[in-house]
């Protein structure tokens, strides 16, 4: 079988965006460029093993184009060419997977914006809050999370996963540090952030066949009161086949549960958090939404809220509902 070279994948992802991207709206360019990260919000791997994981994660899963390799490492032409040589990296060698195994969970990589539209609402996006999970029906469709895109309180927005409006620490001229998620070998991804103020919050992802089972927690880490403490959890369906219509009229809201329906009528994706306060979408993204909200917290009080994400082929989404609300996903 012939080697297919990442200098081949500017076709191969360019088919696989025209056929799950959907029409752009008005105003909003195709043009690569302005569709993604500039290069500047790229993360240069730090060393081979590094450069051999990012590649296979961006090429092998996610079908990037050299251009989106460039923007989510920061290397020049010259250096994504010498990587991959050095690698022998090939997209027909991704390897092959058993259908028992669990659902696929990989960090997102950046450089490919994962929205359609809305663009100016989420300039520069991070990768550290976003991850990707692959359907199990399409090897090559996924939705990326954003967990948590952003996080409110009492002291106004504490947090923000990409650059729109301030924050609390960009009025201030406080740029947080970049984080990467933590990979472990049963396929679960966690991360933790402590903010300047001591406010500290992370969130864990472990997938099994059924699901993606999530946590996030949160806690007071500064001397006052905290309330208020909203926080927006985004789906992005812009890389599932056949999802990725700018509408609301594919979602049903039925607290806590979300679910974006598929063009062919029958199939779903399905989110859902522990103490929801917005169930929403938002149809020129597009995504979806089950967005928590957590109690006060007293200095030093820590609380955790358990998340849901999870594919069903069907017509009876409220059955499902049902089915899924019947494994207690919010009891330990």
């Amino acid at each position: 079988m012939s080697c297919t070279r990442i200098g081949l994948l500017v076709m191969l992802a360019g088919s696989c965006v025209g056929m799950t991207a959907g029409p752009l709206r008005a105003g909003v360019t195709s043009n690569l460029r302005s569709n993604g990260p500039k290069q500047e919000n790229g993360r240069r791997p730090g060393n081979d093993h590094e450069s051999e994981y990012w590649l296979q994660n961006m090429v092998w899963y996610h079908r990037f184009t050299v251009e989106e390799i460039r923007a989510a490492t920061g290397w020049n032409a010259e250096e994504t060419v010498a990587a991959q040589r050095r690698l022998d990296l090939c997209v027909d060698r991704r390897p092959a997977r058993d259908k028992a195994e669990a659902l696929l969970v990989l960090p997102y990589p950046g450089g490919r914006h994962p929205r359609i539209g809305f663009l100016e609402g989420a300039v520069e996006p991070q990768r550290e809050t976003k991850f990707s999970v692959f359907t199990p029906w399409d090897p090559n469709s996924y939705v990326v999370v954003d967990v948590p895109e952003a996080l409110w309180s009492n002291l106004g927005l504490t947090y923000l996963a990409h650059t729109h409006i301030d924050t609390i620490w960009t009025k201030q001229g406080i740029a947080l540090p970049k984080l990467e998620w933590n990979r472990h070998a049963d396929g679960s991804l966690d991360i933790e952030r402590t903010l300047p103020n001591g406010i500290a919050f992370g969130v864990k992802a472990v997938p099994a066949r059924e699901a993606v089972r999530m946590e996030m927690w949160l806690c007071n880490g500064t001397d006052r009161r905290l309330t208020d403490l909203r926080v927006q959890i985004c789906v992005m369906p812009k890389m599932a086949a056949g999802f990725a219509t700018q509408t609301n009229k594919n979602k049903v809201l039925t607290n806590p549960y979300v679910a974006c329906r598929a063009e062919d009528g029958r199939r779903w994706i399905i989110t859902a958090w522990e103490g929801c306060q917005r169930p929403w979408g938002n149809e020129q993204c597009p995504c979806f939404h089950s967005d928590p909200k957590f109690p006060d917290l007293e200095p030093g009080q820590r609380h955790r809220l358990r998340g849901w994400l999870s594919f069903y082929e069907g017509e009876d989404i409220q059955a499902e509902f049902a089915r899924i609300e019947a494994t207690g996903w919010r009891r330990d």
